[in-house]
This record gives C-alpha cells, sequence and structure tokens, in this order.
C-alpha cells in the first residue's frame, strides 16, 4: 500500500480540484463533477452494464485475440527469416503513422455498422506493439546461452523452445499490457464513429444532448475496463513468468 500512496494522494488532489472547478463552473454540460458522474452512472447502470458494455467487450476481445495470434505469427516469422523481417517490419512502423482516427469512417463504409468495423480499427492499434515485443524478446536471447545449448547437443527447434521462447514472454507481457490499454481506445473510436451500440456509441449520443455526466459516464466505465484488463495480463504474466522473479 505505501507502494502507491503517492498515485493515490496525487489521484485525490485531481478528483478534489475536478470537483471544485466543476463547481465554479457551474455549466454540467461543459465540465460535469465527478460526484454527478457517478450519479448518473447509477442512474443508467441497466442500460450502460447490459445493453452498451456487453458490446464494448465483445470488440475488445475479438480485436485482442486477432491480433495476440497474428502478432506471435508474425513476430515469429520475422525473427526466424530476414527476409521476411525487411519486407514486414518498415510496414508495420508504416502502419502505425496513419491516424486510425481518419481510417475508421471508411472501415464503416466497407463493414457497415457490424462488430466488424470496430474489430478493424482495434486491430490496428493493437496489432504493432504485440508484434514488436514478441520479436525483440526473440532477437534478445542470449548468444552465449545460444552457444552453451549448442555445445550441448541441442537442436535448433530446442533452442526455439527452451530459450527463445522463455526469454520472449517477459516482452510479450510488455506489449501485451499496452496493448490491452489501447485496445479500448480502438474499440471506443469505431463505435464513436460508427455504432448502433457500445459505451462509445452512447457517449456520442449523450453529447447531442448536451448531457455532460452521461458523456463522462461510460468513459469511466471504458477507464475502469482498461484498468482491470491491465491487472488481469499482469496476474497471468506473474503465473507464467515466476522464473523471472526467482532469477
Amino acid at each position: 500500500m505505501k507502494y502507491y500512496f503517492s498515485s493515490t494522494v496525487i489521484f485525490i488532489i485531481t478528483i478534489i480540484s475536478w470537483e471544485i472547478a466543476a463547481k465554479i463552473v457551474d455549466k454540467a454540460f461543459i465540465l460535469p463533477s465527478p460526484s454527478a458522474v457517478i450519479v448518473r452512472l447509477w442512474e443508467l447502470k441497466f442500460t450502460l452494464f447490459l445493453v452498451h458494455l456487453p458490446k464494448t467487450l465483445l470488440i475488445i476481445l475479438v480485436g485482442l485475440s486477432i491480433s495476440i495470434v497474428f502478432g506471435i505469427v508474425v513476430g515469429i516469422c520475422m525473427s526466424l527469416n530476414k527476409s521476411v523481417e525487411r519486407a514486414l517490419y518498415p510496414i508495420l512502423i508504416a502502419s502505425q503513422t496513419i491516424p486510425i482516427i481518419a481510417l475508421a469512417p471508411i472501415f464503416v463504409l466497407w463493414f457497415g455498422y457490424s462488430i466488424w468495423s470496430k474489430v478493424v480499427v482495434t486491430v490496428l492499434i493493437t496489432f504493432f506493439p504485440i508484434t514488436v515485443s514478441v520479436f525483440d524478446g526473440l532477437k534478445a536471447s542470449s548468444k552465449e546461452f545460444e552457444e552453451l545449448f549448442l555445445t550441448m547437443g541441442a537442436t535448433k527447434q530446442e533452442i526455439f523452445l527452451k530459450l527463445n521462447i522463455p526469454n520472449a514472454l517477459p516482452y510479450f507481457f510488455s506489449g501485451l499490457k499496452v496493448a490491452v490499454t489501447l485496445s479500448v481506445i480502438g474499440a471506443a473510436i469505431g463505435e464513436w464513429l460508427g455504432a448502433q451500440a457500445g459505451l462509445g456509441y452512447f457517449s456520442r449520443r449523450m453529447m447531442t444532448q448536451f448531457d455532460g455526466p452521461a458523456v463522462f459516464a461510460p468513459i469511466l466505465l471504458l477507464s475502469a475496463v482498461g484498468i482491470l484488463l491491465f491487472l488481469l495480463v499482469t496476474w497471468i504474466e506473474k503465473y507464467m513468468v515466476k522464473w523471472r522473479k526467482e532469477r
């Protein structure tokens, strides 16, 4: 608890300052107070939790699953083959220079208001950190350990499975922790620009009604989802990479 004391103090000061500023401005449609947002969240709990949250979670989970599978495959292929690395790595970097928010309306034209227009946005945002972290982790294996494995008669496959992959796990989880938080942003952007349900869609709809607290309520819920996903990945990392702490 002492480790998080300073961040807790900063958080409390921020909330109090926000509450005071909202009272001074006294225009909830511009700057709603934290207390008003929480009250509105409670009032809309059934609509948000039962109707819109499941839609957003589905987009996040599908997008993340696709990014994890393809990110691992592409990262492994680039680490094993220089030609694949030279062909794909520049494209990966270039893909991150394109403003996703500008492409989202195009995906709506291509896929309509179905889940896939939002999933594509989520994948584009989360694919890069996973792929690069896997690639960097596989390339960071100690040459001394590889030589030791070879002198002990290990095959290339055994070196890859018993040295390279375990070495890449911490890198993978670091990339995944970035990706899970970005997935929430990707889903919200996709829903904001074209959807019929979801937390991002609900926030945009409330903006047209000048309901400030209702605009912030789904945003608060999205933030909570991102934090919970981050903590889940952290817990899985501690379970799967116990050897790093022991070492």
